[in-house]
């Protein structure tokens, strides 16, 4: 993440990764304030055992994009609305707008879980227990959804019941 304000939001994808029991480095890197950092960072990256990285900046979120020009590693990119933001419009512009030869995969402002849930997916092509842990996560997602459905109509038939 580029600034300890980013954890509150990059939380969610320590947590997730956590879940799953992926290891992973949580760390700061400031594109604009240690750039040296950086370039060592995201250099030494794959020597590490880094798989792929997920990084969350705000304002005008250069992070993600200097990482993934510095390395062949996936990189993942969660804008972050900070509170120097306009609306966090500039930090997904900024991670989402990157040039051909240099991609950066987006997800949604604030989503460090949905970065985490994408690494996870990248790396269990190469990790058979990853894959099953998330399928398992996939299925308790289906149903508490299915169980959502059924409460609702049970709420729904109640109330229709007593307006008869």
């Amino acid at each position: 993440m580029g600034s300890d304000s980013d954890l509150t939001v990059m939380q969610a994808a320590a947590s997730f990764l956590q879940q799953l029991n992926i290891a992973f480095e949580l760390t700061i890197v400031s594109a604009h304030r240690t750039p040296q950092r950086l370039m060592s960072y995201a250099a030494t990256a794959n020597q590490r055992g880094i798989q792929v990285i997920i990084a969350g900046a705000g304002g005008a979120a250069h992070l993600p994009g200097m990482i993934a020009s510095i390395t062949t590693l996936p990189v993942i990119g969660v804008p972050i609305k900070s509170s120097n933001s306009i609306d966090g419009w500039d930090s997904i512009l900024s991670i989402l707008q990157m040039p051909n030869g240099v991609p950066v995969a987006t997800v949604a402002l604030n989503a460090a879980k949905n970065a985490a849930i994408l690494a996870a997916q990248i790396i269990a092509l190469q990790n058979k227990n990853i894959a099953e842990a998330l399928e398992h996560f996939k299925q308790t997602m289906q149903a508490e959804v299915e169980n959502k459905i059924t409460e609702t109509a049970k709420i729904w038939n109640n109330e229709f019941d007593k307006r008869k």
